[in-house]
């Protein structure tokens, strides 16, 4: 099993309207380092999700682009990284979830990597403190186990969240099969290089270098060899 340790940051609905309340609601951005989200203006602004309910809570997975900042010398540096972020909610009922009790678990691109390589028989498991080196570390610490589940028919993405404060101990298991989980890697695979930052890189380097120009023969020089 893979261990990392890394920073992290209610009204019912039924299927239906929990799409719909949450296609309104991932305009947040979220720190791996924080578990406070910041409101962003949506306009012109496009977002999307892999969402999966299942009996005993849902799971969304979705990404986060990096953020840039622009230095004295006119450059742009990636000042925070990208991340996956995955959101678990409990079901309450038949088809019925408590979207405000979600939970957020923020996978940082090492993270990704580990995913996305598991086999069937893999496992991982990733360890979270929002507060970690602060006079607040250990009042949050945050557990999220990928396991295979009986007869390699798939996952269980288990997420447990201790919480000091509040005296609470929460745990959320969601069952991804085998179809389910290669949808989610190959979006993680194809995300990976976005949360890095490499794309806009690559990107704007192809669009500065110069085109190379064409060498094309007179037509006559055909026959002048």
């Amino acid at each position: 099993m893979q261990r990392l340790s890394g920073f992290s940051v209610s009204r019912a609905r039924d299927v239906k309207n929990a799409l719909l309340f949450n296609s309104f609601h991932t305009q947040h951005a979220f720190s791996t380092a924080a578990a406070e989200s910041t409101q962003e203006s949506s306009v012109g602004r496009k977002f999307a999700s892999y969402t999966l309910f299942k009996g005993k809570a849902a799971l969304q997975a979705y990404p986060i682009l990096p953020k840039f900042c622009t230095t004295s010398s006119g450059y742009s540096r990636m000042e925070k990284n990208g991340v996956v972020m995955l959101v678990f909610w409990p079901a309450i009922g038949t088809r019925k979830y408590d979207w405000e009790k979600k939970q957020y678990f923020a996978l940082s691109p090492t993270e990704v990597g580990s995913l996305v390589s598991l086999g069937p028989s893999d496992s991982c498991e990733f360890f979270h403190d929002p507060s970690m080196k602060s006079s607040a570390e250990g009042q949050i610490k945050k557990s999220l186990t990928i396991a295979p589940a009986n007869g390699q028919s798939g996952y269980y993405a288990n997420l447990s969240v201790m919480n000091n404060l509040t005296k609470t101990n929460e745990r959320l298991s969601v069952a991804v099969t085998k179809a389910e989980f290669a949808v989610l890697r190959t979006a993680c695979s194809y995300a990976l290089p976005h949360i890095m930052g490499w794309d806009q890189v690559i990107g704007q380097e192809k669009q500065t270098q110069p085109k190379p120009g064409v060498d094309r023969p007179h037509p006559e020089f055909e026959w002048s060899r």
